[in-house]
């Protein structure tokens, strides 16, 4: 394991949490000896649960304008690749931190501190994430998560073994990408009040299948022919990526407080869609949660 993971264990499940991103890199239970998470092959793509934020998904032309002055962020901004601190650890919970510095001014003008807590709960590892306004003026920003789980969990099935099974009849459409990986300017349609979608890989051939406003809270990742499933909680969400790289063996469930940017998005923070705002000294807390079956 590298000097710069951070291990915790209970008698089920054992995770492991890098620096670099304050992102989980193992998910196993114990009991059954198997993964639950993706592997970070680079071949199909090298991360596992990166934690986005200042932005979700990608701005127009990469750059955004906040009070008369442009500045450039990369897809899901920068959070992903800074080294947080770990500030806590116990014998079940680790508590990462990260803070505006030198760098982060450059492309992101905002006093913040970004708190990540991962927790296990007998089969279940909780997330949250904590977004403070350390700073006097209005603090702007988007915050999601991207975990990957592997396909198939049990190796002798197949990734079109299994389903998602939504806890409630889902109606929504999907908001396509661009080439640009914005959002097109018209959803089209998705689910028919459905519950259950099969997976394959043709699915994210166009990219992340993106939704807002799904009715569900828990996505159950199940199959029929197998033992091992999980149950993957996301409440308080407006908007949810599915979404896998092309004919790899993961899944990422995405619940996301903010979306990409619409191909027709002026280009000002305060007007993006999905932004949040918090006045000074204030908090903004979201979580999920995946139990181990």
């Amino acid at each position: 394991m590298p000097t710069d993971w951070y291990e915790i264990s209970n008698q089920l499940i054992r995770i492991r949490v890098a620096a670099r991103g304050a992102e989980l890199k193992e998910l196993f239970h114990l009991t059954h000896q198997l993964s639950y998470l993706w592997s970070g092959d680079p071949a199909f793509w090298g991360k596992t649960s990166p934690v986005l934020f200042p932005i979700v998904g990608t701005l127009k032309n990469n750059q955004y304008s906040w009070q008369n002055k442009t500045y450039s962020l990369p897809r899901h901004g920068f959070a992903r690749e800074k080294n947080f601190k770990l500030v806590s650890q116990s014998s079940d919970t680790l508590l990462f931190q990260l803070q505006e510095d030198a760098e982060t001014l450059q492309v992101y003008p905002f006093p913040f501190q970004l708190s990540i807590r991962y927790q296990l709960v007998e089969a279940s590892l909780q997330v949250t994430y904590l977004v403070e306004n350390t700073g006097i003026s209005p603090l702007l920003f988007s915050l999601g998560a991207h975990p990957a789980f592997a396909l198939p969990i049990e190796p002798a099935l197949s990734y079109t073994d299994y389903y998602l099974e939504f806890s409630e009849s889902e109606n929504a459409p999907i908001y396509p990408l661009t080439a640009d990986a914005l959002i097109a300017p018209e959803p089209k349609p998705f689910f028919n009040q459905t519950q259950q979608l099969p997976l394959r890989p043709e699915l994210f051939y166009g990219d992340a299948l993106v939704f807002k406003n799904l009715q569900s809270n828990k996505i159950t990742l199940a199959t029929h022919t197998g033992k091992r499933a999980l149950d993957f909680h996301f409440p308080n969400t407006p908007y949810f990526g599915i979404w896998s790289a092309r004919n790899a063996q993961f899944i990422c469930l995405e619940p996301w407080q903010g979306i990409a940017d619409h191909a027709t998005a002026s280009g000002k923070l305060e007007e993006k869609d999905g932004i949040c705002t918090l006045l000074p000294g204030a908090e903004f807390s979201t979580k999920w949660s995946v139990t181990l079956r």
